[in-house]
C-alpha cells in the first residue's frame, strides 16, 4: 500500500512530547501498512482484527495498546491509505471519523 502521509504521524509524536510513546507503535503500523495489499475491508480485518471498518473506506485502528486511535481512508482499487487523524481516545471522541 502507499501511505499518505507519514508526516501526520510524525507531527503527532514530535510536536507533542506527551505523545512520544506513540512513535514505536505508529511506525510499526506504518511499516505493516506499506507491506500490506488490502483490496477490501475484509483484508484489513484479517491483518488487524481490532480495526473498526466504517463506511466509504474509513478504518479506525487502535494504536499503542489501545491508547491512541488512528483514522484512515483507504482507496482500495488504487491501494492508497490516507492518514486522516491520530489522537487519544478523548480526542477521537470529539471528531467525526466519517468526515475528518
Amino acid at each position: 500500500m502507499r501511505v499518505i502521509a507519514l508526516s501526520t504521524l510524525k507531527a503527532f509524536w514530535d510536536d507533542q512530547p506527551g505523545y512520544a510513546d506513540a512513535k514505536a507503535a505508529g511506525l510499526a503500523w506504518y511499516q505493516h501498512a506499506l507491506k500490506a495489499d488490502w483490496s477490501s475491508p475484509a483484508d484489513v480485518k484479517t491483518d488487524f482484527g481490532n480495526a473498526s471498518v466504517l463506511r466509504d473506506g474509513r478504518v479506525v485502528f487502535n494504536i499503542a495498546g489501545n491508547k491512541y486511535r488512528l483514522v484512515v481512508w483507504i482507496n482500495y482499487p488504487y491501494r492508497v491509505v490516507y492518514i486522516r487523524f491520530i489522537g487519544t481516545h478523548a480526542q477521537y471522541d470529539h471528531i467525526d471519523a466519517q468526515t475528518i
